[in-house]
């Protein structure tokens, strides 16, 4: 039998059915994330109920944006880009709706565990997995388990404070955070300070060669370079996996080890920089086998 599974984000659901180790019948919907809570509960639905007129699975396997208590299958905390999301009990909704068991869990999770089960984690047991993208996410595997924290919400490396002289926390929590520097949408906002054509990170590096685009983008690694450094020194891991569609590019990669290693002291420069191999995959591939990490 199949597993039904989906990774919801803010802006696409991603659907597909596992079986033996494949997806297949792979979709993509838009979220139609500012109607809100309801509203993408009833498309998160609607997308099963289509599957389910033609094809039959005995569990379903959600990777969702937010913090996730995967015990209830409860959403713990989203900010406001799914407005209504925090308190979801999405898994019991699920289960309800289909009669057959759901696990839910934080799509950075999901994607780690996608990772140590089918890519660039297979052969490490104590990895930390970071994305960069709108934040930046993380995901712990220690021992060869995921490691969640006391409430389920380890990982927040986004929120390491990169740049106190920047904080004011009362009126953004995030304020001098790794996130608002080291982000895919840091550097485009950076970059469109400097030329507003640069609006995307395609975009940005088609100019590299320019040398005012190349500083930037370097200042901007050097700032992924600082979280990474803490995160290392704290976690001592064997590999760190990077994944988001930025660390697509070659010049990324490039730099962040030769940067990097200088950064970190010598008994820990065995850490291994992996980009993640499954693309946007790993969340539903980590999905299909929450049953196995919970």
């Amino acid at each position: 039998m199949a597993t039904m599974v989906l990774d919801i984000g803010g802006t696409a659901i991603k659907s597909g059915l596992y079986t033996d180790g494949t997806l297949t019948d792979i979709q993509e919907t838009p979220t139609e994330a500012s109607r809100g809570s309801d509203f993408v509960v009833q498309r998160i639905k609607e997308i099963i109920t289509s599957y389910r007129q033609h094809s039959s699975f005995d569990r379903i396997g959600i990777s969702t944006a937010g913090q996730v208590d995967p015990v209830r299958g409860q959403i713990i905390y989203a900010n406001e880009n799914i407005p209504g999301y925090t308190g979801t009990r999405l898994g019991e909704l699920m289960k309800q709706e289909f009669q057959v068991p759901t696990a839910v869990e934080n799509d950075v999770n999901a994607a780690a565990i996608g990772e140590f089960a089918f890519g660039a984690g297979k052969d490490h047991k104590n990895f930390v997995c970071l994305t960069y993208g709108t934040g930046v996410g993380g995901a712990i595997f220690s021992d060869g388990k995921l490691y969640s924290g006391s409430s389920y919400s380890a990982g927040e490396f986004g929120a390491i404070v990169t740049h106190p002289e920047d904080r004011m926390v009362e009126q953004d929590m995030f304020s001098g955070c790794y996130e608002r520097y080291a982000s895919a949408t840091a550097l485009v906002k950076r970059a469109m300070q400097l030329d507003p054509a640069l609006d995307n990170g395609r975009k940005i590096f088609q100019r590299l060669e320019e040398p005012d685009v190349r500083t930037l983008v370097d200042r901007w690694i050097m700032e992924i370079v600082y979280g990474l450094t803490t995160i290392i020194h704290m976690m001592n891991p064997e590999c760190v996996i990077l994944g988001g569609g930025i660390m697509e590019q070659p010049y990324v990669s490039e730099q962040l080890r030769e940067k990097l290693y200088p950064n970190i002291m010598p008994s820990f420069r065995h850490v291994l920089i992996e980009k993640a191999a499954l693309g946007n995959r790993a969340g539903m591939l980590g999905a299909a086998v929450l049953e196995h990490f919970s």
